[in-house]
C-alpha cells in the first residue's frame, strides 16, 4: 500500500475534499493550508472543480432523456444463453487508498459528463429533426398564400378569370397534366350553383399549380387549385380556413395538395370541398 505522504500533494488534498484522509492525515493537511499559500492555491482549485463536476453532472441528470434512446433501450433483447451457476466464494471486503477513490471519483465524472454529453446530442438531434419538420410542414403551405393573392387578383378583373375557356376542354386536361404533373377530371358543379368557366397555370411558391375557375349566378369566384407535393399521409384534410372575405379548405390524397378557394360568405364550403374530392 502506498505511503500517504508521498502522494503528489494534489492527490492528498484529493483525498482530504472527498473524506479519504485518516484525521492524523486530515490534521496535518489543514496546519499546512494554513501556512502554505500554494498547498492553499491548489486545494481551493480542487475544490472550486469538484462544485464544478458536481453541479455539471446534476444538470445533466436533470436533462429529460429523448424519447427515441429510451425506445432503443427498451427495444435490447437479453441474452438468451444460459448463464452457467457461479461457485460461490467468500466475499472480500476492499476498502479503496486515497488515490484509488481519486480516480474513481474522475472516471465517474468523466463517464457522467460523456453519458450527458451523447444525451444532449440525441436531445439537440431530436429537436432538430422536429424543427425540419416543423419547417417542412410551414413551407407546405407557403404557396396557400400565393393562391389567396391571385384569388383576389381575379376577383378586380372578372373578364380575364382564365387563360384556356371551359370550351377547350380536352387542351385544358393535356396542359395542366403535363404542367403540373396531376391526373385530374374537371368536377360538374352546376347543381351547386357554379359554372366552370375554364383553367390556369400559376407559380405559387416556385411551384407550378392548377386551377379551375367556376363562377356563381351572383358573380362570385371559386377555384379549384392543385399540385404535386410530399405531405404525409396523415395530413389534416377539409381544414377550412377563413382570410377576410375569401374561405379556403385544403386537403390532401395521393400525393397531391388541393384547395378550394371561395367567398367566405358561402356557407357550405366544406361540404362543396368534400364533394370535389369525389370527382376530380
Amino acid at each position: 500500500m502506498l505511503d500517504f505522504k508521498k502522494l503528489p500533494l494534489d492527490a492528498q488534498l484529493t483525498a482530504l475534499l472527498d473524506g479519504e484522509a485518516t484525521p492524523e492525515q486530515k490534521h496535518e493537511l489543514e496546519q499546512r493550508l494554513a501556512t502554505d499559500d500554494g498547498a492553499r492555491r491548489i486545494y481551493d482549485k480542487l475544490r472550486h472543480g469538484t462544485d464544478f463536476g458536481k453541479r455539471r453532472l446534476d444538470d445533466i441528470l436533470k436533462e429529460p432523456v429523448p424519447l427515441a434512446l429510451v425506445r432503443a433501450i427498451k427495444s435490447v433483447q437479453p441474452p438468451k444463453a444460459p448463464v452457467a451457476p457461479r461457485l460461490s466464494r467468500q466475499s472480500l471486503k476492499l476498502t479503496p487508498s486515497g488515490p484509488q477513490a481519486f480516480a474513481a471519483a474522475v472516471f465517474l465524472f468523466i463517464a457522467g459528463c460523456g453519458i450527458g454529453y451523447l444525451v444532449s446530442e440525441s436531445h439537440n438531434a431530436t429537436l432538430a429533426t422536429q424543427a425540419a419538420d416543423a419547417a417542412s410542414a410551414a413551407n407546405a403551405n407557403d404557396w396557400l398564400g400565393d393562391i389567396l393573392s391571385i384569388q383576389r387578383l381575379l376577383a378586380r378583373q372578372p373578364r380575364h378569370i382564365v387563360e384556356v375557356p371551359a370550351s377547350q376542354a380536352e387542351e385544358i386536361s393535356t396542359w395542366l397534366t403535363t404542367s403540373v404533373g396531376v391526373a385530374f377530371r374537371v368536377p360538374d358543379l352546376v347543381s351547386d350553383g357554379w359554372t366552370f368557366q375554364g383553367a390556369r397555370v400559376v407559380l405559387a411558391n416556385g411551384r407550378p399549380v392548377g386551377q379551375l375557375i367556376y363562377t356563381s349566378a351572383d358573380g362570385d369566384l371559386a377555384t379549384i387549385a392543385f399540385r404535386k407535393d410530399n405531405q404525409p399521409e396523415d395530413t389534416e384534410d377539409f381544414k377550412e380556413t377563413i382570410r377576410d372575405e375569401i374561405g379556403l379548405v385544403t386537403w390532401h390524397n395521393a400525393g397531391t395538395s388541393y384547395v378550394l378557394v371561395g367567398p367566405s360568405s358561402e356557407a357550405s364550403l366544406s361540404q362543396l370541398a368534400m364533394e370535389i374530392a369525389t370527382a376530380i
